[in-house]
């Protein structure tokens, strides 16, 4: 029987991942605002709730014996996550058009880094699961 991954420990490695993406966002922010999205903090704030809620989906209906749920649970997860993705950026470009373009921009970068983030925790959990069973 394998374990779940502890929401409290993903918990904890998404905030500690958002509060580094943050520094770095204001870090840009301020050593190129012209560059910079004002809307960057409320990029990372969202991608920081949209991967927890979508993690909280995909682990919580991880049980090691129906793979088929974790399946259906993570490509769940994932079209929630990329049609909430397409309606935040849509609706910002939509009432900002003046900043689309560096929006735009910033979105998909923190996209890839929260997407990059999500893969690297599922395979060092499941690697950890496959050597300790």
């Amino acid at each position: 029987m394998s374990k779940k991954i502890p929401i409290r420990k993903f918990s904890f490695r998404i905030i500690l991942f958002s509060v580094i993406i943050a520094g770095l966002s204001l870090l840009f922010q301020w050593l190129c605002p012209q560059l910079a999205t004002p809307a960057l903090p409320f990029i990372v704030l969202f991608f920081f709730a949209m991967t927890l809620f979508t993690m909280y989906i995909v682990l919580r209906s991880e049980d090691g014996q129906n793979g088929k749920r974790f399946v259906s649970a993570y490509m769940i997860s994932r079209t929630v996550k990329i049609l909430s993705c397409l309606l935040f950026l849509f609706l910002y470009i939509f009432l900002n058009k003046e900043d689309s373009i560096r929006f735009a921009i910033a979105f998909m970068v923190i996209y890839f880094l929260f997407a990059i983030f999500e893969i690297v925790v599922l395979k060092k959990e499941n690697e950890s699961k496959s050597t300790a069973v």
